[in-house]
């Protein structure tokens, strides 16, 4: 190809050009152009990411409530030689086990109700008789 027939052709392509990315923005069947749904793509693995962060941040809260829970029970001498399994989700903690009396289970209770984040105490521990 020699120069006169290139420079005849630069506007032509760029015409060319110009017509295939207006092509590319405008509307598809759905009626959304290409950068609509871009911005759709975007805007959903945006709130995915902050849905996981949120559900990460959960679980590692509820892993450090667990963990305190455990450790004030732990430090009491009528609850420590027992097993109690304690178990937290969204704040909530399940105890389950034995205590050796009623007083040991609601102290187990309010135990675990003192701990920070704590919103609700389902005390299932057996009194054994």
């Amino acid at each position: 190809m020699n120069a006169r027939m290139t420079h005849r052709m630069a506007p032509l392509l760029g015409a060319l050009i110009a017509a295939l990315s207006m092509a590319a923005c405008s509307r598809s069947d759905d009626g959304h152009t290409v950068g609509q749904k871009m911005d759709s793509v975007i805007a959903d693995a945006q709130q995915k990411a902050a849905e996981t962060k949120t559900e990460v941040k959960q679980e590692l809260t509820d892993a450090a409530i667990t963990a305190s829970v455990n450790a004030e029970l732990a430090k009491d001498p009528t609850l420590s030689a027992m097993r109690i399994n304690v178990d937290t989700s969204h704040g909530e903690v399940s105890l389950r086990g034995t205590a050796p009396d009623n007083a040991a289970r609601e102290h187990a209770t309010q135990l675990a109700a003192a701990v920070k984040g704590v919103n609700h105490v389902d005390n299932q521990l057996v009194v054994n008789q």
